[in-house]
Parts: C-alpha cells; sequence; structure tokens
C-alpha cells in the first residue's frame, strides 16, 4: 500500500500523463532516478507518515480521504486553481462546460429554507407540467427540502433523461401543497440572454462559456439586427459582469464575432514551444456596429480574453471597472473513475502582449456602480491578486486586479449601462468612445 501511494504522488509531481499509472518494478526505477534520489527519499517518508497515520491514528481513517487530501495539499500549494476533482466533482464541472443536463428546466433560488421558483424555462418539462413562477418546492420525491443546501437540492432535481420525479409545491391562493410529477428531459442552460433597449440598442449579457455561448450570442445578434434594423441600430451592448469564464474556445468565437482579423490571444507556458496564438477570421457579424462591453471585478478568465482582444483591437470600448485578473489556463487531465487533475499549464496575454493575470482589464471609461446601503460591507472589491498564493503576473502592480463586483436587479438603477447607452446615443461623450483603430494605445480613464 506504501508503495502504490508514494507511486501516486510521484506522478502527480512528475506530470500528469504519469498520474494513477499502475508501474512494475523496472519503470517505478527508472521514474525514480529521474525524479532523483532526493525527491524519492522525500516520497519514501511520505510513504511512512502514511503508514503511521492509517494504521496508529485514534481513529480509524479512511484510506480515499488521506490520499486525496495529500494531493489536494500539494496541488493547493501551487496556486488557487490547480486542483483534484473526484469522479463527482468532474462529472459536476463536465456539466457546466456543457452547458446541457437532464432537468426540469426551472430556474431556482431558496426563500426560507424552501426552493422558490424564479421562472420555469419555456418549452421544458416544467413549463409543460404547471409549475408556476414563485411556487415553493417543500419536497423532492417525497423528501423533505428544509435542511437541504440549494446545490444539493439542484442535484436532486438533475437526473437521467426520460426518469419521472415529483415535486411538491406550496403555491398562493391553493389550499393544500400540490404534487406535480415531470419526466426529466435535456435542458439546455442559457449562457446568452438578450434584449432590445428603447428600440435602437442591443443589449447582450453572458453568463458563462460554456458549449453554448457561441451559438447563443450569434442568435442573438441576427435576432436584434433583424428586428430593430440595421439603420436604425445604433450598436451592441456586450454585458460580461459577473461572468467567471470558462472555455477558452468559446472566449476565441465570441471575440471573432466582433473581430474581422488580427491576434485574439496567446496562451504561454513554461516553454518556449508551448505558446499557442489565436487569430479572428474574416468576417464581422455585427456589421460593424458599435460596440461596448461593460465589466466588473466579476468579470474574469474568458471575460478578460474577450474584452482584452476587443480593446487592443480598438473594436470596443471597455466600460466600468477593473476585471478580476485571472489570466491563467487550467488543463483539465482525466483519470478515468478516479475524477481528474486541473492543473495551471500556462498564461493568457492580450493581443497587444499584455498578461491578464495579477492585473485584469483596465476599462478605458471608468464608471463606478454604487452600492445600496444594505450591502455595504458586505461585497467587498474581489481580484485575483488578493488571492493568497497566486501567481504574480508580469503586469501586476501595487493596485492589484479586481474591484467591487455588483450589479443592480433593476436597469433603472444601472448607471454603467445607463453611461453605455447614453454613449450609443451620443447623449454623452467621451474620448474613448467610439475607439481610434488608428490609434497606438486607447485613452484610458482612471
Amino acid at each position: 500500500m506504501i508503495r502504490r501511494i508514494t507511486l501516486l504522488l510521484m506522478g502527480a509531481l512528475l506530470g500528469a500523463s504519469t498520474v494513477l499509472l499502475i508501474l512494475n518494478a523496472s519503470t517505478y526505477n527508472s521514474i525514480a532516478n529521474a525524479a532523483g534520489a532526493d525527491t524519492y527519499r522525500q516520497l519514501s517518508i511520505f510513504g511512512d507518515i502514511f503508514e503511521r497515520v492509517r494504521s496508529q491514528y485514534v481513529k480509524e481513517p479512511k484510506e480515499q480521504d488521506l490520499v486525496e487530501n495529500a494531493i489536494n495539499g500539494m496541488l493547493s500549494s501551487l496556486d488557487p486553481h490547480s486542483s483534484y476533482l473526484t469522479a463527482k466533482d468532474f462529472d459536476s464541472m463536465r456539466v457546466q462546460t456543457r452547458g446541457e443536463f437532464g432537468g426540469l428546466g426551472i430556474e431556482v433560488t431558496m426563500e426560507k429554507e424552501l426552493i422558490k421558483v424564479v421562472t420555469p424555462i419555456d418549452d421544458t418539462p416544467a413549463s409543460k407540467a404547471g409549475v408556476l413562477a414563485g411556487d415553493l418546492i417543500s419536497k423532492i420525491d417525497g423528501e423533505n427540502v428544509r435542511g437541504l443546501s440549494l446545490s444539493n437540492a439542484v442535484e436532486k432535481m438533475r437526473g437521467p433523461v426520460n426518469t419521472p420525479i415529483v415535486i411538491t409545491v406550496l403555491r398562493e391562493g391553493a389550499e393544500k401543497p400540490i404534487d406535480i410529477t415531470i419526466i426529466r428531459a435535456i435542458i439546455k442552460v442559457r449562457a446568452v440572454h438578450h434584449r432590445i433597449e428603447g428600440g435602437d440598442i442591443g443589449y447582450i449579457r453572458i453568463s458563462s462559456f460554456s458549449e453554448q455561448t457561441f451559438d447563443g450570442l450569434n442568435k442573438a445578434v441576427k435576432k436584434i439586427r433583424k428586428k430593430v434594423g440595421d439603420d436604425k441600430l445604433k450598436g451592441f451592448i456586450l454585458d460580461l459582469r459577473l461572468n467567471p469564464g470558462g472555455l477558452l474556445d468559446q472566449a476565441i468565437s465570441v471575440s471573432d464575432t466582433f473581430l474581422d482579423r488580427g491576434e485574439i490571444v496567446s496562451t504561454r507556458g513554461r516553454n518556449a514551444d508551448e505558446t499557442r496564438r489565436y487569430s479572428a477570421r474574416p468576417g464581422d457579424s455585427t456589421g460593424g456596429k458599435p460596440v461596448i462591453v461593460l465589466v466588473n471585478g466579476g468579470s474574469a478568465s474568458a471575460s478578460e480574453i474577450v474584452a482584452g482582444a476587443l480593446q487592443d483591437h480598438k473594436r470596443a470600448t471597455i466600460l466600468g471597472t477593473r476585471s478580476f485578473g485571472k489570466g491563467s489556463v487550467q488543463t483539465i487531465i482525466p483519470l478515468g473513475s478516479n475524477g481528474a487533475l486541473r492543473l495551471t499549464t500556462a498564461l493568457y496575454y492580450t493581443p497587444s502582449g499584455t498578461s491578464i493575470q495579477g492585473k485584469g482589464i483596465q476599462p478605458d471609461i471608468k464608471v463606478n456602480q454604487p452600492v445600496p446601503d444594505e450591502l455595504k460591507g458586505r461585497i467587498e472589491a474581489r481580484g485575483e491578486s488578493k488571492l493568497r498564493g497566486h501567481i504574480t503576473g508580469a503586469e501586476e502592480d501595487k493596485d492589484g486586479s479586481g474591484s467591487i463586483a455588483y450589479v443592480p436587479p433593476e436597469t433603472k438603477d444601472d448607471l454603467q449601462l445607463g453611461y453605455a447607452m447614453d454613449l450609443l446615443r451620443g447623449a454623452k461623450e467621451h474620448a474613448a468612445f467610439p475607439p481610434n483603430p488608428n490609434a497606438t494605445e486607447p485613452k484610458k480613464d482612471g
């Protein structure tokens, strides 16, 4: 057992391709020699400690927990974004990145220890079964919801396609709880929401970069252009606030939607030959209409790639407050039935060669969004540079990255959105809008 645990950790230390391999004696010896005698001695110490804990600790520990915690300890010492994913965590992550799952089709929140239906999504099992906005879910398949976290309750409602589930709802005006039987189906998470503001501005919010994002964006752009008409359309507002990021290929495709040419982003690893560059293809889906991108302290990773690319190419004006500053690439290495390894393998750079890591995207026009009195002290500035153990970025400065991550629920209170609409309609003027493609460096405010 000691040798197997030592092999597991040695695999993780030497590289993803060797993790969890079952090695014979000669292979093991060659790895030990490659790692160096000192490394092997340290791994032997770990094996000795593991055996002591396993056999002598006051309560019998679970060996699997010991191994997982040891691996997590090693990975967390590298940076905040490298980690070990159990099989369950890995499955959950894949659901998020796919943007689809077997479920009911409802947006929910927690209220008074019950699950409140914010809205049933159109044309889903929940809406067809008669679930209404405002319904309070008190039981799931006969099990009380009280005592469950929101994530646990959501997990119970998800499941294999074509399987039944019974939810018990409390509905205002109903004399008693209502049991509703629903057959699960494939639910696609809407990563892109859009609307038309004032009849002349296309507003598009991207909440995450999943496999559904690029298609959702393309549909939104087409619908807006068709409904408003290019002669009347003042431009687009791309809202990336509170967007934590997601898939790199989706960030590249989203950037390409607005760009006609040029580099979008580069990733640079430990070795020079690991540098990868991604460029735009000919064609601007918006017809060259003006674009304003909204960012704040909740805009991270893939969001920053898009904002950085459009800013460097002077294709869009960035408005809001400084973004989160997560400029690192995490590679997911599946480990079969044992989950996966999430390992930081490279850093992102904008087309101008600027590192996002620990710096973030500085807006061309800084517009602070006031926080309501009832939330003051509860919402703090967020940023990669404030995370313990983060990788120090090449461009990181004393001010660090990030800012307040708050967006008002009501459009009338949204100063950043209001400022963007005023710019597009000509009610406000700023040197950074529209951006000048011939300028070598965009003028920045704050």
